[in-house]
């Protein structure tokens, strides 16, 4: 593969810019001297984004991917050379009570957004965010990327599709676009606490015990925030040097399965917490076991994460601390 371009002052696209992923994205790019775009739906008011300071950095653009005429007007206005499309609606509690919303955002949001590149002409790559739920159940672990993508609940059904989506642009329009999946995000700036990292940390700042829907045996794999914007900015700018890597997906995380209970230890230990777990048990339909193999990105990408788990929640807790819940 030919050295990779830089995005440094290339016009960048990010979607969901005020997500967990999202935030730490635009401070990566930030950091790389690109020129920043975002589509901001809400005006969310306590997200990593406002908190880092990063909105006095970068374009916001009011609107919502799923309308074509938003989407085509900055792709064409700010002459957007590179898209990440993070903009999802990415809670499970949420996309079993709304599956329709959560397919409009994830699935209908995802065709608007490749349509609206393949429209524009002049946009160079495209990197979707997929995720390791969209593979859904399978009885060969841990995920490959050649695995079928079989997702069944609301959630894992948007991204199944989204990630198919984007691959069926790739081939039959021959858009730029590469597709991560990456296992569950944590670090800082996530205000989504209904997430395990973050509701377990609130809990115990608040002296709570921390609440487990699930039994604690489900096994999960993880990657730190800061770790997946890098490698989705190196997916991207490996995009640019090599058009033979459209429509391929990649698997990131740390490759160190744990189930729920052992990652609320950590997430104790650290904090130096004695709290015993409320295991509530009340989680329905969970997978029991959802991890990843990340061989194909450090071989063909050579990419590896700087940060481990217990650095990434030592990190975490670090951030919640500074900047409070």
């Amino acid at each position: 593969m030919a050295l990779a371009p830089s995005l440094a002052k290339r016009r960048v696209l990010v979607t969901g810019a005020t997500g967990l992923l999202g935030g730490w994205l635009v401070r990566e790019l930030v950091s790389r001297e690109a020129d920043v775009v975002a589509i901001v739906r809400d005006g969310v008011p306590r997200t990593f984004l406002k908190e880092e300071r990063l909105e006095e950095r970068v374009t916001v653009c009011r609107g919502d991917v799923r309308e074509m005429d938003v989407t085509r007007r900055v792709l064409a206005e700010y002459e957007i050379d590179t898209v990440f499309h993070l903009a999802a609606q990415t809670i499970v509690p949420i996309a079993n009570a709304s599956p329709l919303s959560t397919f409009e955002t994830n699935v209908a949001g995802t065709w608007i957004l490749l349509e609206a590149c393949r429209l524009a002409g002049s946009v160079a790559s495209v990197v979707v965010a997929s995720s390791d739920k969209a593979y859904g159940p399978s009885d060969r672990l841990p995920y490959l990327e050649s695995h079928r993508l079989e997702g069944r609940s609301p959630y894992d059904v948007s991204k199944s599709c989204a990630d198919l989506i984007a691959q069926a642009y790739a081939q039959t329009y021959g858009l730029n676009v590469g597709i991560v999946r990456c296992g569950n995000l944590f670090g800082g700036g996530d205000r989504n606490y209904n997430r395990l990292v973050p509701g377990v940390i609130r809990d115990v700042m608040s002296r709570a015990r921390p609440i487990l829907r699930s039994d604690g045996s489900p096994v999960r794999d993880y990657i730190y925030a800061e770790d997946a914007a890098k490698a989705y900015v190196l997916f991207a700018e490996a995009l640019l040097a090599d058009g033979t890597l459209s429509g391929t997906a990649f698997n990131f995380s740390l490759e160190r399965p744990v189930t729920v209970l052992e990652l609320v230890q950590m997430v104790l230990s650290t904090m130096g917490s004695e709290l015993a777990p409320d295991v509530r048990g009340t989680a329905s339909a969970e997978l029991s076991e959802q991890y990843l193999d990340a061989s194909a990105a450090r071989s063909r990408l050579g990419w590896k994460p700087a940060v481990d788990l217990e650095d990434g929640l030592a990190r975490t807790v670090a951030w919640y601390g500074e900047h409070g819940l």
